[in-house]
């Protein structure tokens, strides 16, 4: 819809046009419902972000915008590799193993982004660009009642308020809801990232040849001070980054040059490449860097104490961001727009009430980001950049209530332990790491599909567990850890598909992720065979 005129009243506004934004405000278009979305920038608009997680076909087939998407031309990704032990080879991750279908892609962030905005204009929401939102009108505290209008600006000048029924708060690392009136963000200390990246011509790719061609790379700094990626795009060019802690950045920048002058940022950033042999070999002789290209961010990890209220939702950078390393902020993103489309439809039908509604959505986006942030902090810890205490103090009451929903994903049944002991978040490590493994290839794979039968060494087999593992095997150590790496995978079997969505149920309620029909079903009002189905899955 290409309106002229901002709106006075609008059934929903979301406040922001990423990836979580445009996704929400389509799903509830779809639904009926009058959706105007307000977007500080012109798209295109450069953002990072380039590689993808085998969820987002998915996504974009719900969305209705696969064949649009397909169609552009951005890079397949068939997986991802990981060198996080510098004395070991690369550890290669196939999404095509979850099923057929699941390839990925790496993508230019602000090509893809304005592909899905402009999607959400054909199916008539009301997109508004240069308009940012200044503040919330809210009944009364902000902290504890409902938001009622938006004050925005215009890239003219021109100020107005736009009154609404439902907020979709998709406004990014600004996060207006939780920044500025929640005032519950909390930061993670121990991912206190900074990411510095720029572009490169004639970068060699990864297994080219293979089915491994065009995988994302991923390598720890043999000084374990960070880690680096190798991201190819459509364009010819190729995105290499470096993460690193910001007190070990800032350590870094602060040396002089052999000169003695001060570098620029391009030199710091150009002078992380000796440690990572394996981006140098890629990079070659021909690689070249592209002048000016150089970019900096402050990659801060943090969380919230609640991403709903009162006719509010909260997704994507506005609610919560793990890290940059395997690449999951869009897929938390969709994850967020579809359980905040999917709540906001089911009050509207009164099939929940409100604050059941918003504890919810609280649920799924926390399990969502508790799930990523457990397999980031393996890896991290794989690359020696994580000291044993993996969970502050802060973080306690967040991590039980997400663990406690998340634990039968990860051992495959019910634990009556409320709290996140110690002995639980080491089990959970374990796990987690067996994905990074690098002693595991294809060959191994097919070696253990043999042995132990196609249906067991698959993603969509039941979660086995260390000691059936261990029984099973029986000294083949091979064999014992490709099992080990396919239940790591299982971790992500809600995340791969929309409809997973309402696999599992929460708080006694289900998600009905249908074109027309979101939002929640109670558990008892689904057929007794279906239910059983939902209640053992993993």
């Amino acid at each position: 819809m290409s309106a002229t005129e901002i709106p006075r009243k609008t059934t929903v506004l979301v406040v922001g046009g990423g990836p979580a934004g445009s996704s929400a405000a389509t799903m509830l278009r779809h639904e009926g419902h009058e959706v105007t979305l307000l977007e500080s920038s012109k798209f295109p608009r450069y953002h990072v972000g380039e590689s993808m997680l085998p969820s987002l076909r998915n996504y974009l087939k719900f969305l209705g915008v696969e064949e649009t998407f397909t169609n552009h031309g951005f890079l397949n990704k068939p997986g991802a590799c990981f060198k996080l032990v510098p004395t070991l080879r690369e550890s290669w991750t196939d999404f095509t193993a979850l099923g057929p279908g699941y390839a990925t892609w790496n993508v230019i962030r602000s090509e893809m982004d304005e592909v899905l905005l402009r999607h959400s204009q054909k199916e008539d929401v009301q997109v508004f660009e240069e308009t940012k939102v200044e503040s919330i009108e809210f009944e009364g505290d902000p902290k504890t009642s409902r938001p009622l209008s938006a004050n925005y600006t215009k890239k003219d000048g021109t100020k107005g308020n736009i009154a609404f029924d439902w907020l979709v708060d998709a406004s990014g690392r600004n996060g207006i809801m939780s920044t500025k009136y929640l005032q519950n963000r909390q930061m993670r200390e121990n991912l206190r990232n900074v990411a510095v990246w720029g572009y490169w011509n004639d970068v060699s790719r990864y297994g080219v040849g293979t089915k491994k061609a065009n995988s994302a790379w991923f390598e720890a700094l043999n000084d374990e001070t960070g880690w680096a990626w190798i991201i190819p795009l459509h364009d010819g060019t190729t995105s290499v980054g470096i993460v690193m802690h910001q007190s070990y950045s800032n350590k870094k920048k602060a040396l002089l040059k052999p000169d003695g002058t001060k570098m620029s940022l391009t030199d710091h950033y150009l002078d992380q490449l000796q440690y990572v042999p394996g981006v140098r070999k890629l990079i070659g002789e021909k690689g070249n860097f592209i002048p000016g290209s150089t970019k900096s961010t402050s990659d801060f990890s943090y969380s919230a104490t609640q991403y709903s209220g009162d006719h509010f939702r909260i997704i994507g950078d506005a609610a919560n961001f793990v890290d940059p390393f395997f690449s999951s902020g869009v897929h938390i993103g969709m994850t967020g727009a579809l359980s905040a489309a999917t709540t906001i439809c089911a009050t509207i039908k009164g099939q929940i009430d409100e604050k059941t509604a918003q504890l919810w959505h609280d649920a799924k986006v926390g399990i969502a980001h508790t799930r990523f942030l457990f397999v980031v902090l393996s890896a991290y810890k794989q690359m020696h950049l994580q000291s044993e205490t993996i969970i502050g103090a802060q973080d306690t009451d967040n991590f039980d209530t997400a663990f406690d929903m998340f634990r039968p994903v990860i051992f495959g049944l019910a634990d009556s332990q409320k709290k996140l002991a110690d002995k639980q978040v080491a089990d959970v490590m374990e796990i987690c790491q067996s994905f990074f493994d690098p002693l595991v290839d294809e060959e191994h794979v097919l070696a253990a599909r043999q042995r132990y039968g196609v249906d067991l060494v698959k993603m969509q087999a039941p979660v086995l567990g260390k000691d059936q593992i261990e029984e099973m095997t029986k000294g083949d150590t091979e064999g014992e850890r490709v099992l080990r790496k396919f239940d790591a995978l299982k971790v992500f079997g809600e995340d791969v598909e929309a409809t997973n969505l309402g696999r599992n149920p929460l708080l006694g309620y289900r998600a009905n992720v249908k074109v027309g029909e979101l939002g929640l079903i109670k558990v008892e009002e689904v057929v007794e065979g279906e239910t059983e189905i939902l209640v053992a899955a993993p």
